[in-house]
């Protein structure tokens, strides 16, 4: 198998995830994970398609928090998911806990600032604009809820950060096609508006 088909069906087997069809999601991770054992994003997608297979709630909105991790640094994504996978032991009952202080915790070692944390600096008078490329030089911004990814993307467009808005919306897009407010972000972002509510 070559280098260019395990991206391609690592691309098929997300596709299928987000169509529901977890069969088919687990069968390509599975297949890559065959050809190429130390791959964490196949190893990592076989537990996420399993656990949506057993009707675990919770593993859709894991899957999405991995494709949001991904897009700020792929390779701290994989571990960081693996991390997560590792210490739920197949249990998925509170996604809640997912999101709470051992995660905070983690993230916060992998030299990161949450999302929430940025947007209290925010609420405290901080500006935007300076704020983030006070971070973007020194850590990154971590997100873990798509609210707030949506927020994150509307925030840049309305401060000029607009092709930097477009790459993440272009990847999110290439996850969720469908998603309304991801394409009403892309109009806005096309028409060279503000996002207003």
């Amino acid at each position: 198998m070559s280098t260019i088909s395990k991206y391609k069906i690592l691309s098929q087997a997300k596709e299928s995830f987000t169509k529901a069809d977890y069969k088919n999601a687990l069968e390509k991770f599975a297949e890559v994970l065959q050809n190429y054992p130390n791959s964490k994003e196949a190893y990592n997608g076989v537990i996420l398609s399993e656990m949506a297979m057993s009707g675990e709630g919770g593993a859709e909105a894991l899957f999405d928090y991995y494709e949001i991790l991904k897009e700020e640094d792929e390779e701290q994504a994989d571990i960081i998911m693996s991390e997560i996978l590792q210490s739920m032991d197949g249990s998925l009952d509170k996604l809640s806990e997912v999101f709470a202080e051992p995660l905070r915790e983690r993230l916060e070692f992998e030299d990161g600032i949450l999302y929430s944390d940025f947007k209290n600096i925010l609420d405290e008078g901080g500006d935007f604009k300076e704020t983030f490329e006070n971070i973007m030089f020194s850590t990154r911004v971590i997100i873990t809820q798509k609210e707030d990814f949506i927020d994150f993307l509307e925030r840049l467009i309305e401060n000029d950060f607009r092709d930097m808005a477009l790459t993440y919306l272009e990847n999110a897009l290439g996850v969720y096609p469908a998603d309304k407010r991801l394409r009403k972000l892309l109009k806005k972002l096309a028409k060279g508006k503000t996002i207003e509510d």
